[in-house]
């Protein structure tokens, strides 16, 4: 009964110490309800629609201005500028009013009409990918469906008829559905996954800055009771943003969420101690307030390129893919993936449960010894 009043202590002195400092309340209360407001925001419109491209027509045939004219429909990009002088493409590419442009070469339909290879060539800025991937998709999407009217008008002038032509042209239709990214849209694809860095970053910050300031004052040293009192109010104020991104962020920014309520609860229940059990103990690893602050704050990027959502992790350096394992983010965010968008049970992402309590546990193990009460 002592050792529960002695851990309810801890835990209420902790979440005392948290709102009485400015610095640290403003990292794990304030910034995530403000980055979970704002970060979103520039991925609003999801997928990128019109931009901006030229066509190159050297052909001036009846062909050409059918390519152009399904370039025009296409949601993907916006005919700007129709011109037979590539060098005007250029100079427009390069003082940045287009992205692209597609060049339909002299004699395309002869070329076509005899039966003969005719390319389009695609010229794109790849310094944006999304706005390339957008300029060759819209181009190629057009130049073939221009090309498949092409190929039935042949079959039918054949002898076939218009089903058995299309049966011809195309024997296997392919239908490409998007499951858990229903819209295919950047958001959906990184907000998500940034939001568990997000949890974690501020956590680790927050955590780091006031265990670092205890360090300086002897106050980090106790047992075994009094830090985990410490660690579960750490983990509340954590578990709170967990739910404040799960439960209402996703849901407000409308990204795909609730696959496995439960599975996301529990997830969450390994992730957040992880990260304030590691947090605690770089803050009494630093024994500063303030380098605690500036070390982890430029930590965020390097955990978001090994975590294996936004680059392969199998294209990571040996050394990485194994380093990659210290850093409850890496786990986390594969784990709620599979549980928060995609629907796994949670006997899926055993193994990532057990990284996580893994770390917990080394990471507390640490803790004890480097901040055991100074002997008398």
């Amino acid at each position: 009964m002592q050792a529960f009043r002695k851990l309810i202590g801890a835990w209420a002195d902790t979440l005392k110490a948290i709102a009485g400092d400015t610095g640290v309340l403003l990292i794990v209360g304030i910034a995530p309800l403000l980055y979970g407001f704002f970060y979103p925001w520039p991925y609003g419109t999801q997928a990128v629609t019109r931009v901006p491209v030229a066509v190159v027509d050297y052909d001036h045939s009846s062909l050409s201005r059918q390519i152009t004219r399904f370039a025009q429909a296409s949601p993907r990009i916006d005919v700007r500028m129709v011109t037979g002088d590539e060098r005007e493409a250029q100079q427009a590419l390069w003082a940045g009013e287009i992205e692209g442009y597609a060049i339909l070469p002299a004699d395309l339909k002869r070329n076509v009409l005899r039966g003969k290879a005719a390319v389009v060539t695609v010229e794109a800025d790849g310094s944006y990918a999304l706005l390339n991937k957008a300029v060759l998709y819209g181009f190629a999407e057009a130049a073939g469906t221009v090309s498949a009217g092409v190929e039935i008008k042949k079959l039918q002038a054949g002898g076939q008829s218009a089903l058995q032509a299309n049966a011809s042209r195309s024997p296997i239709n392919l239908q490409m559905v998007a499951l858990f990214n229903p819209t295919e849209g950047y958001g959906s694809y990184v907000v998500p996954a940034v939001a568990l860095l997000i949890i974690q970053q501020t956590l680790l910050m927050g955590v780091g800055m006031l265990v670092g300031l205890w360090a300086e004052t002897g106050r980090h040293r106790a047992d075994a009771g009094t830090w985990l009192g410490r660690i579960l109010a750490f983990s509340t104020v954590g578990y709170a943003s967990g739910l404040l991104y799960f439960g209402w962020i996703f849901w407000l920014q409308d990204f795909p969420r609730g696959a496995n309520t439960l599975g996301a609860l529990v997830l969450l229940a390994f992730y957040i101690p992880a990260i304030c059990t590691l947090g605690a103990l770089l803050g009494t690893w630093f024994g500063n307030r303030e380098r605690a602050l500036q070390v982890l704050l430029f930590t965020a990027l390097p955990m978001a390129f090994v975590s294996g959502f936004s680059w392969p992790a199998e294209a990571l350096p040996d050394a990485l893919q194994t380093l990659r394992w210290l850093f409850p983010s890496t786990a986390g965010i594969q784990a709620s993936l599979r549980l928060n968008q995609m629907g796994a049970p949670l006997a899926d992402v055993g193994g990532l449960l057990a990284v996580l309590a893994a770390l917990t546990a080394v990471a507390g193990l640490l803790l004890l010894r480097f901040a055991r009460p100074a002997k008398s």
